[in-house]
């Protein structure tokens, strides 16, 4: 059975603490064990609206096996529903945004961070228990290293087969990890990346932006380093299909397809620096 079975138990599932109160219950007590008063590392998960999949994450992190001493903190972007309420049922401390954005979100979370190095997670999103260690073995071998990213996947549903989901990962993934030689800002996402908290403060996060907050850090990240990219299992996030797009994998996957043959020719070469379009502006 795949490792995060036991977690769609409550994913897509409306917060209801009468009915998950065993797993609340085991929640809080394994989040509480891992916090640490001197952490190495910061785990901030943000979130906005996510009361259907915050549990699920939460549950998720709380199997985290790591040697590594950590703090784990939330962000709620001043959600409507529930999501506060599951903050405070498993008893992690949280802080609220009220600017709207991933980019005001990962702020909070980076601006409250204790850490050395700051993980992004996000609140739709299921991590294996060897995610920290993996991608934090990483940063701590290799002191030139600010930033580490990760490669994703999905969980299989009755709209989407598994072969057609390996494929289409399998394929992103190869494209990601040859646009990573030249130009890894650009395989950057933020729901699978890791940082080092002191140099990210330095950079600061776009919050102007609508989306690419996540890869405009790690193009500002290079100044000081360099980048790393994994594909392994032991990082391998699996999420929903917001990342995908409307429509079939297969009309997902042209459509990436035809944006990346118009783009091919910047593989090969550095940028010097990135223009924000407009149309990705936020309004004021």
């Amino acid at each position: 059975m795949s490792w995060y079975r036991r977690y769609l138990q409550v994913y897509e599932k409306n917060f209801d603490e009468m009915a998950f109160a065993g797993i609340i219950s085991e929640v809080r007590s394994n989040l509480k064990k891992l916090q640490s008063d001197a952490p190495l590392v910061t785990v901030s998960i943000i979130a906005y609206n996510e009361e259907k999949h915050l549990l699920a994450c939460l549950w998720a992190l709380s199997d985290m096996k790591t040697h590594y001493p950590i703090e784990i903190i939330g962000v709620d972007n001043d959600s409507t529903d529930r999501t506060a309420d599951v903050y405070r049922a498993v008893g992690l401390p949280f802080y609220t945004e009220l600017q709207h954005s991933c980019g005001h979100a990962r702020l909070c979370g980076l601006t409250n961070a204790r850490g050395k190095y700051h993980i992004n997670i996000d609140a739709d999103t299921l991590y294996p228990s060897t995610y920290v260690e993996a991608m934090i073995d990483v940063m701590e071998k290799h002191s030139d290293v600010m930033g580490v990213s990760a490669t994703w996947g999905y969980y299989p549903d009755k709209q989407h087969s598994r072969i057609g989901l390996y494929l289409y990962s399998f394929f992103r993934d190869c494209y990601l990890w040859v646009q990573s030689f030249k130009r890894p800002e650009l395989s950057v996402r933020g729901l699978v990346f890791v940082y080092r908290t002191e140099e990210a403060r330095k950079v600061g996060i776009n919050t102007r932006i609508i989306r690419g907050e996540d890869g405009s850090l790690a193009f500002g990240l290079r100044k000081y380093g360099r980048l790393a990219f994994l594909r392994n299992s032991k990082v391998r996030a699996v999420t929903g299909y917001g990342t995908v797009g409307g429509g079939s994998l297969a009309g997902s996957f042209w459509k990436r397809v035809l944006q990346a043959l118009k783009k091919i020719k910047y593989m090969f070469t550095a940028a010097e620096e990135y223009k924000d379009e407009e149309s990705n502006l936020m309004k004021r």
